[in-house]
């Protein structure tokens, strides 16, 4: 099913859901956005495949008809789409949050609104109840997010610039996306690496500049029982431990101190730690938080890291 369908069914069930009197097939020509609003006979030759396919799969559209109008009129009643109670079980309320995260990035949230929007000012009144079916949020803050998670609901392939870790080497990667997932406080993108034709997992916080699709939409093939998930659990695995020499004042970053593996005397106030690490952008956050009482002497990534960060803060 294509995005423009999708946005166009989701919007439809949200103007039905949200009306609180039956709608005429006009008024909801004009609300919801997706509709042509110039041939009468390709709406609704559009409008009635829309409602079987969603009656297919359980949505009850209500017609009634009203004795003072020439048209019928259309709602879902809420009782009646609501599912009942649910218990859940805390491993699968978590992946149900997980699937809220993303969710709550989806770019839906705008048609959404208009849909809303056009009904009020149609005089149409509309239940906006904190309840209401979908509530749309957003929640990462990597920038490549979006564009991966459309490449992949799209299955198109995408190309960016990525900074390997351990690395200021920025090189171009192409990529065919199976999927984007969380894993501490991390978000990854897996997929096959058209460059080395292999599959591969890229952080999406090391992605610079502007992700970009490649082809058409439709040509990715996400293999027969791939676990994404594991991928990227297997890839922290294999990640080595490194050493990261640290300069911080005597009697400060007592947290980092602790965490050390080695302290020595420093000089002129200051003390060198030793600290072991996987993630140098991490550690770079860390210590970029300690501001002017701590500095890194090795190794360069680490140090870089601090430097973007405090970068990104005084912009």
């Amino acid at each position: 099913m294509s995005r423009r369908k999708t946005e166009r069914l989701l919007n439809l069930v949200i103007c039905l859901l949200a009306t609180r009197r039956p709608l005429s097939a006009e008024q909801i020509r004009q609300a919801v956005p997706g509709y042509d609003r110039d041939g009468d006979e390709a709406f609704q030759r559009m409008f009635e495949r829309d409602k079987n396919e969603l009656r297919e799969i359980g949505i009850p559209i209500q017609v009634q008809r009203d004795p003072w109008e020439e048209e019928p009129g259309y709602r879902i009643v809420r009782q009646a789409y609501e599912l009942p109670e649910i218990t859940l079980e805390p491993d699968e309320a978590a992946v149900l949050g997980l699937a809220a995260q993303v969710w709550q990035r989806a770019s839906l949230a705008g048609a959404a609104s208009g849909a809303l929007l056009k009904l009020r000012a149609a005089g149409v009144e509309t239940d906006e109840s904190p309840a209401g079916p979908l509530e749309l949020r957003v929640d990462t803050r990597d920038p490549a997010f979006p564009a991966l998670w459309e490449a992949v609901r799209d299955r198109r392939a995408v190309r960016f610039d990525y900074r390997a870790a351990g690395s200021e080497a920025v090189l171009t990667r192409t990529v065919e996306p199976w999927g984007v997932v969380s894993r501490r406080g991390r978000w990854y993108v897996v997929g096959h690496d058209r460059d080395r034709d292999a599959p591969r997992v890229f952080r999406l916080s090391r992605i610079a500049g502007e992700v970009k699709p490649v082809g058409k939409p439709g040509q990715v093939v996400v293999p027969e029982g791939v676990d994404i998930r594991a991928m990227v659990g297997y890839r922290d695995q294999l990640v080595a431990e490194r050493t990261a020499v640290v300069r911080v004042r005597q009697d400060t970053c007592q947290g980092l101190r602790q965490l050390a593996c080695a302290v020595r005397p420093g000089g002129d106030g200051w003390d060198e730690l030793e600290v072991t690490f996987v993630d140098a952008d991490r550690l770079g956050a860390w210590i970029a938080s300690l501001g002017a009482d701590a500095k890194v002497l090795d190794p360069p990534d680490v140090r870089d890291a601090v430097i973007r960060r405090l970068k990104g803060a005084v912009a």
